[in-house]
């Protein structure tokens, strides 16, 4: 493997709360005008060889053999932490040309550049069964609470002092700073915190509100810091930390957007799996885009968990009795609710910058403003002052997005897709629009924000289940709020899991997240369509039907692969367990679809017999002629079958290569240099031809190329270029091709000397 290979580099990750994308980096499916065909000839790019940065090195033997290595062959190198339970590594900091060294090490199987992490009741716990479990006891004749079971939350820390949690609360530690006093970031220290609180409520509140678990042990490993951020170094310290004090179940509601299985995270997080913890991790905000799971969701012995609605009342707009097009609105967090009763005028307001409003009186009116230039909040805010009655914000690219206020505001602000603002916007050009509100009962329905899967590379399933993440009240420092996001959807299945650890002791991670898996509810879409697993793995978790549950079958999904159609034939095989928990003898019958498509032939046990207590493992095989199939993804589901009790096991699989995102996690920064420039991307399945291309933002003509490259492997890529053009913002259209198939990233990036920007 090549040093480019095996270096990977500094990724920024994405709170999994329900946050906005930045607003000078969207993604867009959409070219710009067409740049020239041919390619300049590239500059010669500065050496940063002598910077220094912290590098994470898996080892291939002992990393404390490998610490002497280093020491010897490079004296500098700054030794910060050895890995040893289940990252078996060292981190150091090193310069950048040193960092090559190591990739040559014979003892050293990949370096890694340390990644950036940024953060992800009373409803929702007795939808998903909360009440139905109230009167169950453990083997000791214990109620079903948690009792005993230590759950480590792997946050930005917790108020433990909350009146909620204080008696939750039995220790942790502070990665950040290296205490054993793991409370949120305060006021004094920086920018406060209150994520891991609202986690840790959801977990094992026990006072106004009641998590899923209020018995449970809360251990806090505050890895997150003032700005909300950590890094892989911190987190993969964090699972160590947590695994080394004996806990039962880890939350790391965090992750990034890099869809690749191998990131050092997912692989700490299965080697925590190995020793017997069982690991929930949140899915990601990114959706509703397939392949937007990132790590460490994208771990495959982790839980990873997607976000439904609960049972909530729902707005939707229109602009007469008469209009059938109902409009769906994402609220923005930090606004008012929106609970308009009347109609109100609609007035648009261009991009909603102050200059906007100038010939306008929009008191008494709902305003609609187009995404961008300037920050949500910023728009909000002189909405507000304007005197509008709510501010909708529209997409400036396809389909919907989420935001968030950083501030709190009195007026409803909230979002809606691009056609919807563009469909507003022409009538509002024909005559007056009066804009009216219908509120709907409404649940189990999938957030557009969930990341959906599958994961590149080993085509897995994610997410595993889905559970209540959307307006879920929960404690904060000093008080209660209602957040959305995966990151409130985890902490839902990492209380159940400690519920099914209380009951059943002696269980294995694998058999939890079948238990939670397997009895999870299918949910459809609003035209009654069931979602496919790679959008809610088996389903929305149910927590009475966890702990009831007669039968385990694991793995909880399946994936047969990717085939070409050039394959005259192939067979797959697989296998599964199946265990019986009642005390019963029992007849299982595995069964694949019964419409089978031509090309399809299965192979499976007739049928199973099963003592009390017994457990059998057995093939289940897919015969395929590829050829007869378009390329495409294929999904089903193989039912296990005793007497009523139906367990279904979803599985996938690929003809040709998938049409996942050829680039991802593209970041561009200035440096302290004049005209240098660094940016990042990750191929997760290597590209041919990559480029950044440079547009006027304005009339959309080309520039220059920023750089190009070819025939780079699967994985992370950083560069640095040089760019003199005048100071200022432009458009880029970063493109990458990969067997035929090209992906584009449209972004804002700023070239020049920094001044004051929007978000």
């Amino acid at each position: 493997m090549s040093t480019r290979n095996k270096i990977f580099t500094l990724v920024l990750l994405t709170l999994i709360l329900f946050v906005p994308a930045i607003e000078n980096g969207s993604v867009n499916a959409t070219k710009l005008e067409a740049a020239p065909v041919m390619f300049p000839e590239r500059p010669a790019y500065p050496d940063r060889s002598d910077e220094k940065s912290v590098y994470i090195i898996e080892a291939l033997g002992d990393p404390l053999e490998l610490v002497e290595k280093i020491k010897e062959e490079i004296p500098s190198a700054n030794i910060r932490k050895t890995f040893t339970k289940l990252y078996n590594g060292v981190s150091l900091e090193v310069k950048r040309k040193d960092a090559e060294r190591l990739a040559s090490f014979l003892n050293v199987n990949r370096v890694d550049e340390i990644a950036y992490y940024e953060p992800s009741l009373d409803e929702s716990v007795p939808f998903i069964g909360g009440n139905e479990i109230r009167s169950m006891l453990d083997e000791e004749g214990d109620k079903l609470t948690g009792k005993g079971v230590k759950v480590g939350v792997i946050d930005t820390g917790i108020d433990y002092e909350h009146p909620d949690l204080k008696n939750s609360y039995y220790g942790g530690y502070d990665i950040v700073d290296e205490d054993d006093d793991p409370m949120e970031t305060k006021h004094t220290e920086g920018r406060p915190t209150l994520h891991g609180t609202h986690v840790a409520g959801i977990i094992a509140a026990d006072g106004r509100l009641k998590g899923v678990a209020p018995d449970a042990e809360i251990y806090a490993y505050r890895t997150l810091g003032p700005t909300g951020m950590g890094t892989t170094e911190q987190v993969i310290e964090a699972i160590e930390k947590a695994v080394e004090d004996g806990v039962d179940v880890i939350n790391l509601s965090l992750g990034n957007t890099v869809n690749g299985p191998d990131w050092p995270t997912s692989i700490a997080l299965d080697k925590a799996v190995e020793q017997g913890v069982v690991a929930v991790t949140s899915n990601g905000n990114s959706g509703p885009n397939l392949w937007t799971v990132g790590s460490p969701g994208t771990s495959s012995k982790a839980i990873s968990v997607g976000a439904s609605t609960p049972p909530m009342r729902v707005p939707y707009l229109t602009t007469s009795a008469q209009d059938k097009n109902e409009i769906p609105i994402i609220p923005m967090q930090n606004s008012e609710k929106w609970e308009l009763r009347r109609a109100y005028p609609l007035q648009y307001v261009g991009l909603g910058k102050k200059e906007d409003y100038a010939n306008e009186d929009v008191r008494g009116k709902i305003v609609i403003a187009k995404r961008g230039e300037i920050s949500f909040t910023y728009k909000a805010r002189i909405a507000e002052s304007a005197g509008a009655e709510a501010l909708i914000i529209f997409n400036h690219t396809d389909g919907e997005f989420a935001g968030l206020l950083e501030e709190p505001m009195g007026i409803p602000v909230v979002s809606i897709s691009k056609e919807a603002g563009e469909d507003l916007l022409k009538k509002i050009e024909k005559e007056e629009v009066i804009l009216r509100t219908i509120y709907r009962e409404e649940e189990d329905f999938m957030a557009p924000f969930s990341s959906r899967g599958p994961v590149t590379h080993t085509w897995d399933i994610k997410p595993d289940v889905v559970a209540p993440g959307v307006a879920i009240d929960s404690t904060i420092p000093r008080g209660y709020q209602d957040l959305n996001g995966t990151s409130m959807s985890a902490p839902h299945v990492a209380g159940v899991a400690a519920l099914l650890k209380q009951k059943y002791p002696d269980w294995t991670p694998e058999q939890i997240k079948a238990a939670i898996m397997n009895t999870a509810k299918p949910i459809s879409d609003k035209e009654g369509e069931i979602y496919p697993p790679h959008v809610q793995g088996t389903g929305r978790i149910q927590m009475n039907e966890a702990l009831n549950t007669e039968t385990l079958v694991y793995p909880g999904s399946l994936s047969f692969g990717k085939w070409l159609r050039t394959d005259r034939r192939v067979e797959k095989k697989v296998e599964i367990t199946i265990e019986n928990l009642s005390d019963k003898r029992k007849k299982y019958t595995i069964e694949p679809p019964f419409e089978v498509p031509d090309g399809i032939q299965w192979k499976v046990p007739f049928a199973i017999y099963l003592s009390p207590g017994e457990t059998k493992t057995v093939p289940v095989t897919m015969d395929v002629f590829p050829s007869v199939f378009e390329e495409g993804i294929y999904h089903d589901v193989i039912e296990v079958k005793s007497g009523s009790e139906t367990i279904q096991v979803p599985y996938l699989f690929f003809v040709e290569e998938p049409e996942y995102p050829r680039l991802m996690a593209f970041v561009f920064e200035q440096t302290p240099e004049p005209h240098k420039y660094h940016y990042e991307v990750y191929f997760p399945g290597g590209i041919d031809t990559f480029g950044i291309a440079l547009y006027d933002p304005d009339t959309f003509q080309f520039i220059d190329y920023v750089d190009v490259q070819s025939n780079i492997d699967r994985g992370m890529f950083e560069q640095d270029v040089k760019m003199e053009v005048k100071p200022g913002v432009y458009k880029a259209l970063i493109f990458a091709e990969k067997d035929g198939h090209e992906d584009t990233i449209e972004k804002e990036i700023y070239i020049g000397s920094w001044g004051e920007e929007g978000n």
